[in-house]
């Protein structure tokens, strides 16, 4: 039995992550879920599915909401008063930190965002096992994660890395030559940069394969997410990014391959299924049986592969200079990413302008030719976090200064239609 964390419960990788705990209650059991606190309904109903001992929410001013779902969840099972044992509530900012450090054997971080920083480093601390659904830590953390794990203790969940570790069981670290990330390419594979001047929120949300949330399957239309995975990769499994590759595979059933020296490739091959890597990010080093669908070999199909369009969805190349900087300059790639996903979907910023605007604030933060040391700056306006630190310098602290910094200024840069013209 493994007693289990989710962070992130009531999103898409939460709510699949109790899924495949739900058809094997004699393997799992969970102890506590976090959530941000917009759907405290959810939250009440996954508390009392599960008998979870703790629930944290970050927004402190839901707790009575969350109060009176759990009373109303239970009136609707038909409980007795006494019944149901309240669980612990912990609320605000550092809540989901908390329960990242709460004793259990795996944390499953689903969090979206540079949010999950300081839970993922919560659980590392604590000894527990890290199932990373939450690229974003790792990719701004750097080796402020990196060195904070021990051998083994980060369990990726996203599918191409999962797909990475199953493949890499196949031969011994000096044998492999690259690694190979597929990507779907989106719902914008083989349009031209012009061809998507017009590109509307709805359509950048309508993903040929995965149901993912707002953030991610943007992400995906942009190709920023893979760009995001490009860095994880080149973290999680330590081959250089130079000999890391990224093929475009719209059939998502190779979620990736990794080469070997000899010529050989190996690839892991399932139907577009995230249980899969849930599961195993769970059960890591073990399978679970059934746990999602596997090919048909039955039916006659196709897969393709294609080279990637880097004029046409530049934020792959992006994040590869980011990685090659490393520091800090991963965490503004990611945070002046997420500010211009917001606004696009709130009609502040179009489409192309996304990577326009990520590419011109990395652009100022690698300004400097020579990283800078993290000191206290005796002036901290909002210049601070804006210039380069090195890897051997980071902390929790200058990446989120970097971070802030980075969303301030990608603010401006999308602040009106006129004024970016003219910025960019």
């Amino acid at each position: 039995m493994r007693d289990v964390v989710i962070l992130g419960s009531t999103g898409s990788i939460g709510t699949q992550a109790l899924e495949v705990i739900a058809d094997r209650p004699g393997e799992f059991r969970v102890v506590g879920l976090a959530a941000g606190g917009a759907h405290v309904s959810l939250l009440a109903r996954q508390a009392l599915d599960t008998g979870a001992a703790v629930v944290a929410v970050s927004r402190a001013t839901v707790v009575q909401d969350l109060q009176l779902a759990f009373y109303t969840e239970a009136k609707q099972r038909g409980w007795a008063t006494g019944e149901m044992k309240l669980p612990k509530i912990l609320a605000g900012p550092d809540a989901a930190t908390q329960l990242a450090a709460w004793p259990c054997d795996v944390v499953l971080n689903g969090i979206t965002g540079s949010t999950g920083l300081a839970p993922t480093l919560a659980a590392l601390s604590a000894g527990r096992v890290l199932a990373l659904a939450n690229k974003e830590s790792l990719v701004i953390g750097g080796s402020l994660v990196t060195s904070a794990a021990a051998p083994g203790q980060i369990v990726a969940v996203d599918s191409e890395h999962s797909a990475l570790a199953q493949c890499l069981r196949g031969g011994r670290a000096e044998e492999v030559d690259r690694l190979v990330l597929t990507a779907s390419g989106g719902p914008f594979r083989g349009r031209s940069r012009a061809e998507m001047a017009a590109v509307t929120p709805a359509e950048a949300l309508a993903h040929p394969t995965w149901d993912m949330g707002r953030v991610i399957t943007t992400n995906s239309a942009t190709l920023v997410n893979k760009g995001l995975e490009l860095l994880e990769a080149y973290l999680l499994y330590g081959v250089d990014l130079d000999r890391i590759d990224v093929v475009v595979h719209p059939q998502s059933v190779v979620h990736s391959m990794v080469q070997f020296v000899d010529g050989s490739t190996l690839a892991q091959c399932s139907p577009p299924d995230m249980k899969l890597p849930i599961a195993l990010g769970l059960s890591w080093p073990d399978r679970l049986p059934g746990a999602a669908r596997p090919c048909d070999w039955s039916t006659a199909t196709s897969w393709t592969f294609e080279p990637l369009d880097d004029e046409a969805f530049p934020a792959v190349e992006l994040a590869r200079t980011a990685g090659r900087r490393g520091g800090t300059a991963p965490a503004v790639f990611n945070a002046a990413n997420e500010v211009c996903v917001d606004a696009f979907h709130e009609g502040r910023t179009g489409f192309l302008t996304i990577l326009d605007v990520v590419a011109r604030v990395l652009s100022e933060h690698l300004a400097d030719t020579d990283p800078v040391a993290a000191k206290p700056s005796p002036d901290p306006g909002n210049d601070v976090g804006s210039k380069l630190v090195g890897s051997d310098d980071l902390t929790l602290e200058v990446v989120l200064a970097a971070d802030a910094w980075a969303r301030r200024r990608a603010a401006e840069l999308v602040a009106t239609p006129v004024e970016r013209e003219q910025q960019l």
